[in-house]
């Protein structure tokens, strides 16, 4: 055995040796009546420190849980913001406009200079008859149609094809009540096919067939087409009277 191998194993056994006399050691002061409150006090420390570890760790786990749904309520406020940016830089045309402030002073004064006539008898106005229209959707009203109605539709293309049957509609019944003698040629045909597709069940009602759709408007009758008159069936804009092979777009 070389030397270093022994000094190697002299220092093995050595250190097991102070261990064995640094644990009698310990075990004699533990045995000691003395030093018995303070080996108690240490024990009841450990448990206090055990304890107080668990309640810390316990609430590292809230915080995490919380900063978790934090991230989820920023996510969704930030989705909300984005959502409402859009709506505010896209308001439909056709949606009603502020009213300018009647308290503003006007920037330049000017005088209005009234002439006091004696005024001609008034001619007596010819009574002009109302058209019925349809109503636009609402915002809420959108939110209301089922997914599996509104498909792909959006708030915008809805309101647009109300806004074309309603050109229909108006263009049908300008000259339903103009008299005879002032309409054109074309006019004439026209008002005869719209007497012909009247029966019992429109009288007094306002309606459409594809016919007029496609005669005083740029739209196309196909599926997507179809697809809009179910949603405005569904919103009460409009309902079908049906005969003579035809099918009639009644406005509610």
């Amino acid at each position: 055995m070389d030397s270093a191998d022994l000094e190697d194993l002299c220092s093995h056994v050595n250190s097991k040796i102070s261990i064995i006399k640094k644990t009698l050691h310990l075990r004699n002061i533990g045995q000691d009546p003395s030093l018995t409150s303070v080996l108690s006090k240490v024990a009841h420390e450990m448990y206090s420190l055990h304890d107080l570890l668990n309640k810390v760790e316990k609430e590292v786990r809230y915080q995490e849980s919380l900063t978790n749904s934090l991230k989820e309520l920023q996510g969704t406020l930030s989705r909300d913001f984005s959502e409402a940016t859009h709506l505010t830089e896209n308001i439909p045309a056709y949606l009603p406009k502020k009213a300018s402030s009647s308290n503003s002073a006007p920037d330049v004064k000017t005088e209005v200079v009234v002439k006091v006539t004696e005024p001609e008898p008034a001619k007596k106005p010819a009574k002009e008859k109302i058209i019925k229209e349809m109503e636009l959707i609402t915002v809420q009203e959108f939110g209301n149609i089922p997914a599996y109605i509104k498909n792909r539709l959006t708030y915008d293309q809805i309101n647009s094809t109300i806004e074309e049957i309603n050109k229909a509609v108006v263009g049908k019944y300008k000259i339903l009540h103009q008299p005879m003698k002032s309409l054109s040629n074309n006019a004439k045909k026209l008002l005869c096919r719209f007497k012909d597709e009247e029966t019992k069940d429109t009288k007094g009602q306002f309606f459409i067939v594809d016919q007029d759709i496609k005669e005083f408007t740029q739209v196309k009758i196909d599926k997507r087409f179809h697809g809009m008159l179910s949603i405005l069936r569904h919103c009460h804009r409009i309902r079908e009277i049906r005969g003579k092979g035809l099918v009639r777009y009644t406005v509610c």
